[in-house]
């Protein structure tokens, strides 16, 4: 069994993932297995908010080299979480902005 702790990874803090903060959308690394219901639910459970919906999609790793080694970056899911109006904001992206 999954806890919340598992399926919601990190936040993203990139300049796009800023700029959508002002309409209450927020970029969060999750869980690769997880669906957009267990995503909700664990939004709602951890930040005490109220989730309007969720976007997810998965990010492919890109090939990096150094010199003749080729590798990989791993590959990820991020999901982009709009809350309502009424909900409050995530104190955790607040200071970022």
């Amino acid at each position: 069994m999954k806890t919340v702790y598992d399926i919601i990874i990190r936040p993203i803090i990139t300049e796009k993932s800023m700029e959508a903060v002002e309409s209450k959308k927020y970029v969060f690394e999750v869980a690769r297995s997880a669906n957009k219901i267990e995503i909700r639910k664990a939004i709602e459970e951890i930040f005490g908010v109220k989730v309007l919906s969720v976007n997810t999609m998965n990010v492919r790793g890109k090939e990096k080299r150094m010199g003749v080694h080729v590798g990989k970056t791993a590959a990820r899911k991020k999901a982009i979480v709009r809350l309502s109006e009424d909900s409050k904001p995530i104190e955790l992206f607040e200071g970022m902005v």
